[in-house]
């Protein structure tokens, strides 16, 4: 599978992810897996705004599973998420990654903040930990040219 980028944004397609990210890796396409945001026709119809170069998809999370399984990816790909605990649902269905990157989680008052562009809730930390526990290396870098930070060092640095 060309997946060349799996990444949490929960801000989705924005200017760090199309001046940054999609040049960096290549990418001629964008899956967004949510669904809330699959559910959703305004945030739909709106995804791919900022990048009209290039082919937008969103699917919810059980869709996306049925999709990978009847589907081979053929373009260069960034699935972008909003949150770990999807992407988890999304690993455990059969997609196999081995690298997420954590590109911006928002702070909100449920949520603790690890990095200044990640705050997590205590669902999501949780999430994190299995797909660490299970192999996966997990960064925090807001765009290519920020330096990495691993998020277990983040979660161990604020603990629950």
């Amino acid at each position: 599978m060309p997946i060349k980028l799996v990444d949490i944004d929960d801000r989705l397609i924005h200017g760090q992810i199309a001046t940054t990210w999609i040049p960096e890796y290549g990418i001629e396409q964008v899956i967004i897996v949510d669904d809330k945001v699959a559910s959703d026709p305004v945030q739909k119809s709106v995804a791919g705004l900022a990048v009209p170069q290039i082919k937008v998809s969103v699917f919810g999370v059980d869709k996306f599973i049925d999709v990978l399984k009847k589907t081979q990816i053929k373009r260069d790909t960034l699935v972008l998420f909003t949150n770990p605990v999807d992407a988890e649902r999304l690993r455990e269905g059969g997609m196999d990654f081995d690298y997420l990157n954590v590109s911006g989680m928002r702070f909100n008052p449920s949520r603790t903040q690890l990095h200044k562009n990640m705050s997590i809730t205590s669902e999501e930390r949780a999430a994190l930990e299995r797909l660490i526990e299970a192999g996966v290396e997990v960064w925090m870098q807001p765009t290519c040219r920020d330096p990495k930070v691993l998020v277990s060092e983040l979660l161990a640095a604020h603990p629950a």
